[in-house]
């Protein structure tokens, strides 16, 4: 079992920044590939980015490339997303979830254990 909670949401003008974490307890963190989705309002939850165990990949969904992002401090059971020159349409909740071992990090069926989410907005 993984407990995972998002935290660091909030509201920012476009062009800004804001980094997410996601701590994780349980099971042995670094056990995990781990990846970020999000949630826009009257939208389908969608693929982010995702890491791989010891950061050895990282994947990332073409609308983010380039401003965001992922990372890991496996010392410290911890899951961060940078995310650079947000857009309004990064509005979303965010979840952080641990993934199963080698099924694709683009879909939201590889994900097992997944946090509550945190809000963010993006003001234009």
């Amino acid at each position: 079992q993984v407990q995972l909670v998002e935290s660091g949401g909030g509201l920012v003008q476009a062009g800004g920044s804001l980094r997410l974490s996601c701590a994780a307890s349980g099971r042995t963190f670094s056990s995990y590939a781990m990846g970020w989705l999000r949630q826009a309002p009257g939208k389908e939850r969608e693929f982010v980015a995702a890491i791989s165990r010891f950061a050895s990949s990282t994947y990332y969904a073409d609308s983010v490339k380039g401003r965001f992002t992922i990372s890991r401090d496996d010392a410290k059971n911890t899951l961060y997303l940078l995310m650079n020159t947000l857009k309004p349409e990064d509005t979303a909740v965010y979840f952080c979830a641990a993934k199963i071992p080698g099924a694709n990090s683009y879909t939201l069926s590889a994900y097992r254990y997944w946090g509550q989410g945190t809000q963010v907005t993006v003001s234009s």
